[in-house]
């Protein structure tokens, strides 16, 4: 049995809940050969986990003291807002043999992928058995639906998912609605903002996403408004990326995930 490698990178004191929370960068192994490293928020008492998925190339550059290259992403940035609802908060990087470019483009839709995710999952449960759920953003809906779809919750898969700014319509990959949705028997919410004008994830075209959601016991689309859109409109500092809105956005998402 391979030990994971932890490194506490600091102890974080919230004074809005009085709360310790831990913050490591944790590696552990997959695949024969291959580690997977991801920056780990833990509050006192979480009540459930969250894997969080960023957009683009799923590159985030987290080394062994929990410093982070890449930081801009929606969920990244958004991660201690997660912590701060209760959640233990794993933010994945790129797999050890993934950490050159294209990164996770092109390979989030493998079973190498599942593997990594799927260790993930096992390594959360063990150490807080609690509910674990995955969380992607833009690109990274691919990764949560995906892995959700090729592994059930009996087999060592999720207990939920949450899909935010979904990629709708993809012409290089399977899109979010064209995957095995059926498959998905665990609870799936679909977070987007009304304005968001990225060419792929067009508010336009959920309403396909959630008829092919019907098998699911339990799903819902929270769409939000407002916040601020700067730059490309597929980046995350646009109405894509939430930006602006971040607290709310990440509050009702707890709440939904915490509702029994």
């Amino acid at each position: 049995m391979t030990v994971p490698r932890i490194c506490a990178a600091a102890l974080l004191l919230l004074p809005s809940l009085a709360l310790a929370q831990a913050v490591s960068s944790v590696e552990i192994a997959t695949r024969p050969g291959v580690t997977q490293r991801f920056l780990l928020l833990t509050p006192e008492k979480p009540g459930a986990a969250v894997i969080l998925f960023a957009g683009g190339d799923g590159y985030i550059g987290i080394d062994s003291a929990g410093k982070l290259q890449r930081s801009g992403n929606f969920l990244v940035r958004s991660r201690q807002l997660f912590a701060e609802q209760g959640l233990a908060t794993a933010v994945i990087d790129a797999p050890s043999d993934m950490q050159t470019p294209p990164y996770l483009s092109g390979r989030r839709q493998t079973l190498e992928h599942v593997a990594d995710v799927e260790a993930v999952i096992a390594w959360l449960r063990q150490r807080h058995d609690i509910p674990v759920w995955l969380v992607g953003t833009s690109r990274g809906t691919q990764s949560a639906a995906w892995v959700a779809t090729r592994l059930p919750r009996a087999s060592g898969g999720p207990d939920g998912i949450v899909l935010t700014a979904s990629v709708l319509r993809d012409p290089r990959s399977p899109a979010v609605p064209d995957m095995a949705l059926d498959r998905l028997h665990v609870p799936v919410l679909v977070v987007h903002h009304r304005q968001d004008a990225c060419r792929v994830t067009r508010p336009e075209d959920l309403p396909r996403l959630m008829e092919r959601l019907a098998a699911t016991p339990r799903r819902e689309l929270l769409l939000f408004d407002g916040g601020i859109s700067e730059g490309n409109p597929c980046q995350a500092r646009a109405y894509h990326g939430f930006n602006g809105i971040e607290r709310e956005v990440v509050t009702r998402i707890a709440a939904w995930i915490s509702a029994p």
